[in-house]
């Protein structure tokens, strides 16, 4: 089982910036990822239906043959990592805890903020995850669903969106933190911009690296390392355009030959929810 994959999956391609973070970390591994771009944004959507479309996409993905699945979108980890760990034999790793506790640690005056989707902020799920490592610390959330259409449209180097971000970021400044959380994985390919507005003072915290460590120590502690070295290309899936996804992986990925498919909506949604306990399709 060791040299099976490892799956990823987002509601778009914010995703992707995980998916970096773990060909740096775990370059033995072969990767299978999948962003349900048809069906962004999950932000605004209710949390039983991001619920519903995350276990289509698991069984999707289970049906790669994967050994863990790392929820690369943090609406996706608050709406269903407790029902997936619940049902999937194998190891099910979301980017909230890690992107919390890495918070707590950084923070030096425990003021923290966190900017994700609606439907993250609307679930407290950071708030409560730091509350739980710090009582004491300050928390403000604040809701940047726009920074989501800026990534997916490819404009994250635009000079228009450098302004958009600091516009959207200005009730930090009534609010100070010494310490951001980027609690959505489009938002790191937005970071230089964010830093920026932000100031150099600010820590910003990458969930989605945390989360990658978190995996690989799992991962190890389970003897499921690739020791047989036999690493397979990454393969993506989209259930959008391949054109306007490989231009943004060939970017961030700096990976000049991907392999992306084009899957419908219609063939995740034969899936349906998972049933409890999923195999883990060992070899």
């Amino acid at each position: 089982m060791t040299s099976q994959p490892i799956g990823f999956l987002d509601s778009g391609v914010g995703g992707l910036t995980v998916v970096k973070e773990a060909l740096k970390q775990l370059p033995n591994e072969s990767i299978v990822f999948l962003g349900d771009q048809a069906r962004l944004p999950y932000g605004p959507r209710p949390t039983e239906e991001v619920a519903h479309f995350v276990q289509q996409i698991a069984g999707f993905l289970l049906d790669q043959q994967i050994k863990a699945l790392v929820l690369a979108c943090n609406t996706a980890t608050a709406a269903a990592l407790p029902i997936l760990q619940a049902k999937l034999s194998i190891p099910v790793v979301g980017v909230i805890d890690s992107g919390s506790q890495t918070a707590v640690k950084v923070s030096t005056g425990q003021h923290i903020g966190v900017i994700a989707t609606e439907g993250t902020i609307k679930s407290h799920a950071y708030q409560q995850a730091i509350s739980k490592l710090s009582p004491n610390a300050s928390i403000e959330g604040l809701a940047c669903p726009e920074f989501v259409t800026v990534v997916e449209a490819g404009k994250y180097h635009d000079k228009q969106t450098e302004q958009l971000v600091a516009d959207q970021l200005k009730p930090f400044k009534r609010q100070p933190v010494d310490t951001l959380i980027l609690g959505c994985t489009h938002f790191p390919l937005l970071a230089p911009a964010i830093q920026k507005a932000m100031g150099k003072d600010v820590t910003l915290v990458d969930s989605g690296v945390e989360t990658v460590s978190v995996i690989k120590q799992l991962l190890t502690d389970q003897n499921l390392l690739n020791t047989a070295r036999e690493v397979c290309q990454p393969k993506f899936y989209t259930t959008g355009d391949i054109n306007s996804f490989s231009a943004i992986a060939k970017d961030w990925l700096q990976l000049s030959d991907l392999d992306v498919h084009h899957v419908p909506v219609t063939q995740l949604t034969a899936y349906g929810d998972l049933e409890p306990k999923e195999t883990s399709h060992e070899a």
